[in-house]
């Protein structure tokens, strides 16, 4: 098979493109390789338009694959892909955002488009080269598209601008931004931050944007080698006399219902103006199909819209365009629940909680690029209620992910360090009420919820949601807070989070070309100051974190124990580590470098395993005086168990301060006696005196040993002596005795010292 390639250098890779006779049954297909990194990206377009449907049906699907990883992954049962992780979805949003605004929204026939990612190198990311491959397969393909876009990724390190860094680079970057757009106009952004100023923001788009002018040369170049012939699919195209209808008889009815105040109200009142459109369409034109009547219908009101806020600068609600909607912040509005908060923005209302919990509750994730664990995850909820509609509720789909991601992104700079709160975070944002700006009302309330629940955050994290009515270049309106229909018929939409130092959070969607980076900067202006303004609103309900955690909490304990004592810690097939667990009730998490994590209810189920995991991995020092029992004796001496698991070896040579000629002349199993630290042997093994215990032996019971051993007989004056008349005995050294202390010896007892 004979294919065309072609190359140029981004970052610090090259970026290959490949048109691919595989694929060969798809619209468009291409092969795009970054680094080692490869994916296949097909485009397909339905033959004939979707009935019924009311909006333009388009598709991204981003495939993980394991096999690109060189892994095997899934359950013991099942060891195939299933439903798509948080990432590929959030991959599929990404390049979804990229490439919906270069459609016309008038076609019905459906397209798809899929990413599949066939090989994935340890150093870069699939998304980009996923991104590039979608605007190609599109732009070879017969479909109508009005490409290209290109997308980089930016980081920043130590001041230093990156170009689709490694995994690596992004981790000790304080920006991580991916663009989309044009060679003059930005169509998508999605950021991530640790409070960069805006300027910064500002001279990465700039800088962002030369590249993507070189990407999209390289494009062109590529599809002018094979230039495609587009297909003329079937266009919602209403006759202009329906349209001259609707602007004579209701446009003005339009305009002043969109002006109404409240949202229920307002869409009561939509929804009998659209239907006596929609009679009167139908009336007069029996010819004109209900898409056309409805299309119609969604243009004016986009029209009147635009037109009144660029020529009158009002706003349906009343408010100025730089100006907020009413705010009400509130901390720990539930009982029992770890921390809470809700945040009030117009209609919008998100209440947050957070629940806390030890390592052992971190998420595992396992997927195609990242295997590791969770410590603070952030999920959102948007249930039908809060738009006041009656559907499913089937679990969280992509709108649920990508929110909920965003919040968490805003806020993960500002979560304290696991050594310094060893707790794993789950916050929870459920839209009560919905009417524009949920995910950064979800952030404030989060943000409200976890001061609440005593983290110890550095600082407070606000979001805020920027809209454009756009006429053209030179006029146009920035709209702070933007809600229904400003975020329905808008031209942008631009959520902003972070701190009063900077950003930490950055997403931004167009339902035109693009914008320049000169108008991203004054949104970006004009954001910080309702961002400051939302702050200084939150920090009157709480102004900083709690100073203790809610009584319902659990508490967490962290021991530093050495590495070498893990295996006592654990024991035998878990053995000791769940019989602490089974008796005090604790959760145990024990990590590689010794870290020891005690999650309790209850400060005397603390109190108990602590003391326990003491007892075991304790590192004991000679001159040490301890407690233990006989456990076992043998010729050479007794074994005394000190704590669980934890025994040391008295030889008979420390029992007593004489001869001692057999054991059981001075201690017997289970007697409970004290006992000294001689040593600690290389091995770790426990060298134990009970000779050496001071009061242990009077000086009467010293000297009358040594008037025994004056006359030859074994004294104990500890004891009754239990055979006084008893000749002394010559100890054995014969072959069998030490054949039999060898044979115990290889059986599990201690040698012999």
């Amino acid at each position: 098979m004979t294919s065309q390639k072609f190359s140029i250098a981004v970052g610090p890779q090259t970026l290959a493109v490949e048109l691919t006779p595989l694929a060969g049954q798809a619209n468009g297909r291409v092969m795009v390789r970054y680094g080692e990194t490869t994916v296949l990206v097909t485009a397909v377009m339905s033959k004939a338009p979707r009935e019924g449907g009311d909006f333009f049906p388009l598709m991204v699907d981003y495939e993980e694959k394991f096999y690109a990883a060189g892994k095997i992954l899934g359950s013991r049962f099942v060891k195939r892909e299933s439903r798509p992780s948080e990432e590929a979805t959030l991959v599929s949003r990404l390049i979804d955002r990229a490439i919906r605004p270069r459609f016309d929204l008038r076609m019905r026939n459906e397209v798809q488009v899929v990413a599949t990612v066939l090989a994935l190198d340890d150093e870069n990311d699939s998304d980009m080269p996923a991104l590039v491959g979608a605007s190609l397969a599109l732009s070879l393909s017969d479909i109508p598209w009005d490409g290209p876009v290109a997308a980089l990724r930016l980081g920043r390190k130590n001041g230093e601008w990156l170009i689709n860094p490694s995994f690596a680079d992004r981790q000790a970057s304080d920006l991580d931004i991916v663009i989309a757009g044009t060679a003059e106009k930005i169509n998508m952004i999605e950021a991530g931050a640790k409070e960069v100023p805006e300027e910064i923001i500002v001279a990465a788009l700039e800088r962002g944007q030369e590249e993507l002018r070189k990407l999209i040369a390289f494009q062109k170049e590529i599809i002018s080698s094979a230039p495609p012939t587009k297909a003329a699919p079937p266009l919602i195209a209403p006759a202009g006399a329906l349209g001259e209808l609707l602007r004579q008889n209701f446009s003005a009815k339009i305009s002043s219902t969109l002006w109404e105040k409240e949202k229920i109200a307002r869409n009561e009142k939509l929804s009998a103006l659209k239907a006596e459109w929609q009679a009167s369409a139908q009336n007069e034109f029996p010819e004109a199909k209900p898409a056309e009547i409805e299309y119609l219908w969604e243009e004016e009101l986009d029209a009147v819209l635009h037109r009144r806020i660029i020529k009158e600068g009002g706003r349906p609600d009343g408010r100025k365009p730089g100006q907020l909607r009413s705010i009400e912040a509130e901390a720990g509005v539930l009982p029992r629940v770890h921390g809470s908060g809700l945040f009030i923005r117009g209609e919008t209302q998100a209440l947050s909680m957070v629940t806390l919990g030890g390592p052992g509750d971190e998420q595992i994730v396992e997927g195609m690029e990242i295997r590791g664990k969770r410590r603070f995850m952030h999920h959102y909820n948007f249930p039908p209620y809060s738009t006041g509609e009656v559907k499913p509720m089937r679990g969280p789909g992509r709108r649920e992910i990508g929110h909920g991601a965003l919040a968490e992104r805003a806020l993960m700079p500002l979560i304290p360090a696991r050594e310094e709160f060893p707790y794993t975070i789950r916050v929870v944002s459920e839209i009560l009420s919905s009417n524009g700006s949920s995910s950064m009302a979800a952030t404030c309330a989060s943000t409200l919820a976890m001061f609440d629940a005593g983290i110890p955050m550095k600082k407070p994290v606000a979001g805020i949601a920027m809209g454009l009515m756009m006429e053209n270049e030179k006029n146009y309106r920035i709209l702070t807070d933007i809600q229904g229909p400003e975020d329905h018929f808008g031209d942008m939409d631009l959520k902003a989070a972070g701190t009063r130092e900077g950003i930490t959070a950055l997403q931004m969607d167009v339902k035109i070309e693009g914008v320049s980076a000169k108008l991203l900067q004054e949104s970006l202006a004009q954001a910080r100051v309702a961002r400051l303004e939302i702050l200084e609103i939150m920090s009157r309900a709480i102004e900083t974190p709690r100073p203790s955690l809610s009584p319902h909490a659990p508490r967490i304990t962290v021991l530093k124990i050495d590495p070498e004592k893990i295996g006592a810690l654990i024991g035998p097939g878990g053995k000791m580590i769940n019989s602490i667990i089974a008796k005090t009730g604790a959760d145990i998490d024990v990590e590689d470098d010794g870290s020891v994590f005690v999650t309790t209810p209850s400060q005397s189920g603390m109190d108990e395993a602590v003391a326990l995991i003491k007892q075991i991995t304790k590192e004991y020092k000679p001159g040490e005086l301890l407690e233990g029992i006989v456990t076992r004796l043998f010729d050479f001496g007794a074994m005394v168990e000190v704590a669980p698991k934890q025994e040391g070896l008295v030889h008979i040579s420390e029992l007593a301060p004489w001869h001692v000629g057999r054991v059981e002349d001075v201690v017997n199993i289970g007697d409970k006696i004290p006992v000294m630290v001689r040593n600690i042997d290389e091995q770790g093994r426990l060298n134990l005196s009970l000779k050496s215990v001071p009061g242990r032996y009077s000086q009467e019971d010293i000297a009358r040993a040594q008037a025994q051993r004056e006359l030859g007989g074994p004294p104990s004056p500890s004891r009754p002596f239990r055979d006084e008349a008893r000749p002394r005995r010559a100890p054995r050294f014969d072959s069998r005795a030490r054949g039999r202390h060898q044979g115990r010896m290889d059986h599990g007892s201690r040698p012999p010292h």
